[in-house]
């Protein structure tokens, strides 16, 4: 598992499973082209990118160069940094037919490509500090975010006050805010904000 300092946005889910096998980082996926009309995602990863910066790897068919250079129209380039995967010929394992112009996708790639990829990106070199304490799931319950009556509410007052898009799942959450924050600013920031003080 290489770590990774800056958040990874790729297509789809199954470029982040086979990500996730491979590096320690956020990974968010646009959703295919569902980010040209997401804004609270657009938002999300401007936000992302200004932390620590972004990684781009999208497939190499021409709908991921799209994806590609709207994601550089919306964040400034300073904080860009892109990977680019070989055209490869071939179709992923689930799929029973290959894509439009018959190259395999991230999710195809050998794991060997996509370290070759990063480390031409020049993200692998990349010192990185010594993690914090991690927000965790359990956290979130323990501060009243989930299992709680008004649990739904306080993680709504929680998405607003970050500037995190509604739909967050909470694997997504907890992800996020470890990124963007460790656990004692987050604790101050609960502490600190009417609304979703600590729960008992």
């Amino acid at each position: 598992m290489i770590k990774i300092k800056q958040a990874v946005i790729v297509e789809g889910k199954y470029d982040k499973i086979k990500l996730s096998s491979i590096i320690d980082a956020p990974i968010i996926c646009t959703d295919g082209f569902g980010i040209f009309k997401d804004k609270e995602l657009q938002r999300m990863i401007r936000m992302l990118a200004e932390k620590d910066g972004i990684l781009v790897l999208t497939d190499s068919d021409s709908a991921g160069f799209k994806i590609r250079n709207f994601i550089g129209s919306t964040v400034d380039k300073k904080y860009i940094k892109h990977a680019y995967i070989p055209d490869i010929a071939g179709k992923e394992k689930r799929k029973t037919e290959p894509s439009k112009e018959g190259k395999l996708g991230v999710e195809g790639m050998p794991e060997s490509v996509i370290m070759q990829a990063l480390e031409r990106a020049g993200v692998l070199c990349e010192k990185v500090d010594e993690p914090a304490r991690k927000i965790t799931k359990q956290d979130l319950y323990e501060l009243g975010f989930s299992g709680r009556a008004d649990s739904a509410e306080k993680r709504r007052l929680l998405l607003k006050y970050y500037n995190l898009p509604s739909r967050l799942t909470a694997n997504s959450l907890v992800q996020v805010l470890n990124f963007i924050t460790d656990y004692d600013s987050f604790i101050a920031d609960i502490e600190r904000t009417e609304g979703f003080t600590c729960s008992e």
